[in-house]
């Protein structure tokens, strides 16, 4: 547009999209009672509690399964004792540089878990 245009500049309304609001003006029944120290609420509480203890004890043992069997499996398989890459035998390097990736992947897996158990137990108690 030029200086001299008689036109006037046409006004534009910006506008953003509403976000997923939700009603305030209904209850959380769930969050409520877990306030009020309910049953109910207890109820709630102690499932979650169950449900990452139950994860904990999954990812734990197949853990701890994997850490046994690994000297269990060089114990019932020897010649794999003399094998070497490198200079360094199999078993040095199984046990050496294999643990710390088992390590890390249960981690990881148990975090993403308890992520997930938390997320489902927060929809439920906003939910309504």
């Amino acid at each position: 547009m030029t200086e001299d245009s008689s036109e006037a500049p046409r006004r534009v309304r910006v506008t953003a999209p509403r976000a997923a609001a939700r009603a305030t003006g209904g209850s959380f029944p769930v969050a409520r009672e877990m306030a009020e120290q309910s049953e109910v609420g207890q109820l709630f509480v102690a499932s979650l509690i169950r449900s990452q203890l139950r994860l904990a004890l999954v990812v734990a043992g197949g853990f701890l399964v994997i850490l046994i069997g690994i000297p269990v499996l060089l114990a019932v398989f020897p010649d794999i004792n003399s094998v070497t890459i490198l200079t360094v035998p199999i078993p040095w390097l199984l046990l050496g540089l294999g643990i710390y990736p088992l390590v890390i992947g249960c981690a990881v897996l148990y975090i993403r878990s308890a992520s997930r158990n938390e997320r489902r137990f927060q929809d439920l108690v906003d939910d309504d």
